[in-house]
């Protein structure tokens, strides 16, 4: 079984809000707190941890540490020029956990996370040209470390998605490598991406495109993506993803907390699994191992709808 065949892809959770639960030596940020990618560096046993607990609740497939591994992000930390060391060392955390728990009846999976950067082209503040070549330069070292699948995710405007995966498409083609991309997309809970685009242009858009998906992700629960994941059900001709965040975050004793339960989260996702074919599922902000562990349960015996009859 390779990726593009299962029927049914478990991701992770949540990166960044589950390493602010671990108990990670203050001396491994060198001084460059909120930059998790560099830990892939300093700290990575700690990333092989993050890994190897969603794996052990039931994740299938772990995305690397990398979301802001582009040299657009790094150059805010002064590690502009540590992109490649930084995503190959990312990778190898991954590996290092996947290759404890995969069999050849249990594959376990690599996907390359590529994060909409901290630019919007637009909105000027980087030009199509330039996004490119940064993400160019984190994918080329991302496929060459030997990853499963990238995943451009949290995409917040339409040229955003649409340079980063032609990108993708030209590099995957100069590599003469084939693997699946997976496109992701937030919507916020006004019901449009950030910058007003809704579902319909997004499929628009993306459709020519040669993505294994489409999905959400971010910004809201399962309950504000549901319009969404409607839309994509009936559509949306390839697969469909959903990774939501826990529900919305609220303060609580000063720290901000996700409220969606790991049963509740899973009875979500069961339904849009079995009654929207949603076929590829994991967590955003706020999603615990202890979510994964719910989700996995509640997906057991599930299988994803056939969507022929109401596709449009």
């Amino acid at each position: 079984m390779t990726f593009s065949q299962e029927p049914l892809l478990i991701f992770d959770g949540a990166c960044g809000t589950t390493l602010q639960t671990m108990d990670i030596d203050p001396a491994a940020w060198d001084g460059l707190d909120g930059c998790n990618e560099y830990l892939n560096l300093s700290s990575p046993e700690s990333i092989v941890t993050l890994h190897r607990n969603f794996l052990a609740a039931g994740a299938m497939v772990v995305e690397t540490n990398t979301f802001g591994a582009s040299s657009v992000v790094l150059s805010e930390y002064g590690l502009e020029n540590r992109v490649d060391e930084i995503n190959r060392a990312a990778v190898a955390n991954a590996r290092k956990a996947v290759s404890e728990f995969s069999t050849t009846t249990h594959p376990r999976y690599i996907a390359g996370s590529i994060g909409p950067t901290t630019k919007l082209p637009v909105l000027g503040h980087i030009s199509p040209q330039d996004l490119a070549a940064t993400v160019t330069e984190q994918m080329r070292s991302l496929i060459d470390a030997g990853v499963d699948a990238l995943i451009v995710e949290t995409c917040q405007d339409l040229l955003q998605i649409k340079t980063v995966l032609v990108a993708a498409f030209d590099l995957l083609e100069e590599l003469k490598v084939d693997l699946p991309v997976l496109s992701s997309v937030t919507f916020e809970r006004q019901g449009t991406m950030l910058v007003g685009t809704d579902i319909a242009a997004v499929c628009a858009t993306i459709a020519p495109l040669p993505v294994f998906s489409l999905g959400l992700n971010c910004a809201t629960g399962p309950t504000d993506m549901e319009p969404h994941i409607d839309y994509l059900s009936r559509h949306w001709q390839k697969r469909i993803s959903c990774i939501p965040n826990q529900g919305m975050p609220e303060v609580v004793n000063g720290k901000t907390h996700y409220p969606q339960s790991p049963e509740e989260y899973g009875r979500h996702m069961y339904d849009f699994v079995t009654k929207k074919g949603v076929s590829i599922v994991g967590g955003c902000c706020g999603t615990s191992p202890d979510h994964i562990k719910g989700l996995v349960k509640a997906l057991q015996s599930a299988v994803p709808a056939d969507r022929k009859e109401v596709l449009r």
